[in-house]
C-alpha cells in the first residue's frame, strides 16, 4: 500500500493524536523561529495540519498545507475551521511542490520525511520555495549512528508503520540541507515528541499498526539489550514500554542574493 493511501485511512487518528498535536520539539521550534506575523508559511506533508495550525495565532499572511492524502487535507481544513483560521490546501507530494520559486518565508515539515521517496529531491523542492532569508524547518524521526541500535530502531518503525522508509541521522539531515544550498544554524538531535513517553499500545493505536505488529514490537523490545533501548530513549514501566518518539530538528536558511 502506498503511504498516501494508508494515511488516507487513518487521517482521523492523526487529527486526534496527542503526539502530533503538540510536543516539546514543536515548542522549541517556535521559540527558535520567533513570531511569524505576516509570514507566508507552507507545511509540507502536513497531515492533519497540527504544525501549520500552531502558527495560526501569530497571524501569518498565508498558511498552506500540502499533503498527498485527501483525507488528511480534509482533517486540516476541519481543524482550521474550528479555530477560525484561514488556510489553503494542496494535494501533492513533497518531491513535486506546485508553487513558484520564492513563494514562502517559512517551509516546515514534521514527522513525515521518513516516508518521502526521494529525500534530496524533496529538500531541494522545499528550499526552492523559500524567499532569500527564508527558513526551512524539519522535525523528523532520527536515526542512530551506531548500526546495531539503528537496526533496532528501523525494525520497530517498520513494525509500527510498514510505509516507513528510513530515519536519518542528524548528520545526514544537515547534509541534505547544505546540499540544497541552505545554511544550517540549528541542528539538534536526541529530541523527543513526548515528555512522558508513549505507551506501545497507544503508539500502535495512532498508526493502526494492528495487534500482531504490537505484539511483535513488544517481543523485539523484550529481546533487545537494555543499553540499546536506553540509547533510543525507550523506558520500561512495569509490563509496558514507553516510546519517546525520538526526533531531530534542523533549520536551514536560504542565503541572501550573492551570499552563502
Amino acid at each position: 500500500m502506498l503511504s498516501s493511501q494508508r494515511f488516507d485511512k487513518i487521517a482521523e487518528n492523526f487529527a486526534t493524536s496527542e503526539v502530533h498535536r503538540s510536543s516539546p520539539t514543536m515548542e522549541a521550534l517556535h521559540e527558535t523561529l520567533g513570531p511569524q506575523t505576516g509570514s507566508a508559511i507552507c507545511d509540507v506533508a502536513c497531515g492533519a495540519g497540527h504544525l501549520a495550525l500552531s502558527f495560526a495565532g501569530e497571524r501569518p499572511a498565508r498558511l498552506v498545507g500540502v499533503d498527498p492524502a485527501p483525507n488528511m487535507l480534509e482533517s486540516f481544513r476541519r481543524l482550521a475551521a474550528e479555530r477560525g483560521a484561514p488556510v489553503e490546501t494542496v494535494e501533492a507530494h513533497a518531491e513535486e511542490l506546485p508553487f513558484p520559486d520564492a513563494s514562502f518565508d517559512l517551509v516546515v515539515s514534521r514527522l513525515a520525511p521518513h516516508h518521502f521517496r526521494d529525500i534530496p529531491r524533496a529538500v531541494a523542492e522545499m528550499a526552492r520555495l523559500l524567499r532569500p532569508g527564508g527558513r526551512l524547518a524539519v522535525i523528523d524521526l532520527e536515526g542512530h549512528d551506531e548500526p546495531e541500535i539503528d537496526a533496532l530502531n528501523h525494525a520497530l518503525e517498520i513494525l509500527h508503520d510498514p510505509t516507513h522508509r528510513r530515519s536519518y541521522t542528524l548528520a545526514e539531515w544537515t547534509r541534505f540541507l547544505l546540499d540544497a544550498g541552505l545554511n544550517v544554524p540549528v541542528a539538534r538531535g536526541s529530541q523527543s515528541e513526548s515528555r512522558t513517553g508513549v505507551p506501545v499500545k497507544r503508539w500502535c493505536e495512532i498508526a493502526s499498526s494492528g495487534a500482531e505488529a504490537e505484539e511483535a514490537i513488544r517481543r523485539r523490545l523484550a529481546e533487545a539489550p537494555a543499553p540499546h533501548r536506553e540509547a533510543l530513549g525507550i523506558r520500561q514501566d512495569g509490563d509496558e514500554y514507553l516510546i519517546p518518539v525520538r526526533t531531530c530538528m534542523v533549520i536551514g536558511v536560504k542565503p541572501l542574493t550573492g551570499s552563502r
